[in-house]
């Protein structure tokens, strides 16, 4: 993969940035919100605050489900439903709204062999590994079948994030078992998701296919967009944002997401 060029959140020159920018994009789980927990207030105020001034994307690995939960349920009547994007299983789907109501725009899906074939190989490396825990050490299930993504999840979708993020804190386990998958897999895309998962995809199909779709929706060069995520190594799931062109920025948790909108809500006018 090419090399990218990565800013550190407090390093950013957000009077710059405000006027550079045409959109902005948020990786969800340990950016906007922590894993699989819906936004804080503050945030989901800031958060909507942010899309009267700015078209804002959320491109995330989890399904469209948990973008209901963690960010459309804490929406409030500031939010512009029309000036906010959702790009769930990495911008594999794209819902925009419609004035009613979440329409699904295009999904990728994976066909009914290549998710077979997915599962088989998840669950023959993570067990060859001894990554596939007793049921009685994981919350929830380890394999998820989102339609346009297959997901292993160590701990179990709903593992706590403490217990996350102790599992494998330097991603040698993770790194592992993609690098395994990627091999009987050839014509699918395996990557490092989040802290505790393995995904796979359709081949080409990541954050930064995410990157040039919006890129054509606004008419705008993908250098004009922003995108924010805590996976900005080479192995993370957000990088490929950053080597299709955006302005990539990394941040550590949801607290760094929070002061960057706040930044962005006193510079940026309101549209119209």
């Amino acid at each position: 993969m090419s090399e990218a060029t990565i800013h550190d959140w407090n390093d950013v020159d957000y009077d710059v940035l405000g006027a550079h920018i045409d959109l902005i994009g948020f990786d969800l789980d340990t950016t906007l919100a922590v894993s699989k927990t819906p936004m804080t207030e503050d945030m989901a105020a800031e958060f909507g605050e942010l899309t009267r001034r700015i078209p804002v994307a959320v491109v995330s690995g989890g399904k469209y489900t948990l973008f209901e939960r963690q960010i459309l349920a804490m929406l409030g009547d500031n939010a512009d439903k029309g000036n906010l994007h959702l790009m769930p299983t990495s911008g594999t789907r794209y819902y925009s709204w419609n004035g009613e109501t979440w329409e699904c725009r295009y999904a990728h899906d994976l066909s009914p062999e290549d998710r077979d074939a997915a599962v088989e190989s998840l669950t023959r490396h993570a067990k060859k590994q001894g990554l596939w825990l007793p049921d009685d050490a994981v919350w929830g299930d380890r394999l998820e079948d989102r339609g346009s993504q297959i997901t292993f999840s160590a701990l179990g979708q709903m593992a706590p994030p403490e217990a996350k993020s102790a599992w494998d804190p330097d991603r040698s386990k993770k790194n592992r078992l993609a690098a395994a998958v990627a091999a009987d897999l050839p014509g699918l895309t395996v990557r490092s998701g989040g802290s505790t998962s393995v995904d796979v995809v359709a081949k080409g199909i990541d954050k930064s296919y995410a990157m040039r779709r919006l890129a054509e929706l606004f008419s705008t060069g993908i250098d004009r967009i922003a995108f924010v995520g805590d996976r900005m190594d080479p192995d993370g799931n957000d990088y490929p944002a950053a080597v299709a062109g955006a302005y990539a920025i990394r941040v550590h948790e949801p607290g760094d997401t929070l002061r960057i909108i706040r930044r962005l809500n006193a510079l940026l006018p309101i549209i119209g």
